[in-house]
């Protein structure tokens, strides 16, 4: 059977070429159907010619991410195998380097890490609004986070606003600790974690003083026109139907925005719909408005929250049609005063 062996200069060239998980290899392997085995600095590729030359693609297309400043990481790796796997002719690595955001001495880009999130960042490029639709864990907010500061650092745009509805998922607001802005500040905190990601922590405070940064509640934006700003509404799924038309039409000359939500975790009180649920379906064909939708596969996180969305979204599909139709007729029965009966 035929056998390929490719050398690289150090072993730890190879590692960070895989993203540090040799299980990269196996994933490799199963995918191309060849047998991938790794020692010191060299790979070898056992299979047969078809195999190892998709194989011998993979890992040229990993080398140029790598050899180009990109972090590489166990999603890059599939992403690049799936590609290859497709034949279309076209270079992953070139696609995923084309639409690297930030990146300095001190921080590595953000790169895209599946076929969605590059559609998602070429979305954003591209549309005055985009919504980004799909589970937990698929880089929604970070992505827009990231070419919102991209566009700031460019100056595409002057502003980069990011804000949230502040509702309660399963605790009430009113009994945290501390002032209004202190009880507010726990619905924000994952928009800081994602800037602090991205940006040295001086940095980012210094555009936060200065109001390049904002980052607010939704309520807050209620009665502006922003301008020349990139405008992110983050956990969407929790805006009512007012809001989200409240936040739409906030946007004004040079001005974009992104939305992003789960419609699987939605935390308004029961009757209320949910204002992106609503925007889905009525935005679809608006010219300028773009919809890009994530599933499980694309889950950046830890593979066990992979799995664990998919359990969940099982077991869900496998409630009974009488369960339901019993939860339904609840529900009318709830919504019914007693002036109706």
């Amino acid at each position: 059977m035929p056998v390929e062996t490719l050398t690289y200069e150090t072993p730890q060239f190879l590692l960070k070429l895989i993203g540090n998980d040799f299980n990269c290899l196996r994933l490799i392997g199963e995918a191309l159907g060849v047998s991938v085995a790794s020692r010191e600095g060299w790979v070898r590729i056992e299979g047969d010619e078809a195999g190892i030359a998709a194989a011998r693609e993979v890992f040229a297309q990993l080398e140029r991410v790598r050899r180009q400043g990109g972090e590489m990481s166990p999603g890059i790796v599939r992403l690049v195998v799936e590609s290859v796997q497709r034949e279309t002719g076209d270079a992953p690595a070139e696609a995923i380097m084309q639409l690297k955001l930030l990146g300095s001495g001190k921080r590595p880009p953000v790169l895209a890490k599946t076929r969605s999130q590059i559609a998602y960042v070429q979305a954003m490029r591209e549309c005055e609004v985009v919504f980004g639709v799909g589970p937990a864990g698929t880089g929604k907010t970070y992505l827009a986070m990231a070419q919102g500061l991209h566009a700031l650092k460019e100056k595409l745009v002057q502003r980069l606003v990011l804000t949230r509805p502040a509702v309660e998922a399963g605790e009430a607001l009113g009994f945290l600790p501390g002032d209004l802005k202190e009880k507010i500040f726990p619905y924000l905190r994952p928009l800081y974690d994602a800037l602090y990601d991205m940006l040295e922590p001086e940095e980012a405070e210094r555009l936060i003083e200065r109001g390049s940064i904002e980052i607010a509640p939704l309520a807050y934006m209620r009665g502006r026109t922003l301008k020349n700003a990139f405008i992110i509404l983050d956990e969407a799924q929790n805006t009512t139907t007012e809001q989200m038309l409240m936040f739409l039409t906030r946007l004004g000359d040079g001005a974009r925005c992104v939305v992003t939500g789960d419609p699987s975790q939605v935390d308004l009180r029961r009757h209320v719909q949910s204002g992106l649920k609503e925007a889905v379906e009525l935005l679809q064909d608006v010219e300028g408005v773009r919809f890009v939708s994530f599933v499980t596969k694309d889950i950046v996180r830890l593979p066990v929250v992979q799995r664990i969305i998919e359990a969940y979204q099982t077991g869900r599909t496998r409630k009974s049609v009488p369960q339901r139709l019993k939860e339904a007729e609840e529900e009318g029965k709830d919504s019914c005063s007693p002036s109706d009966m």
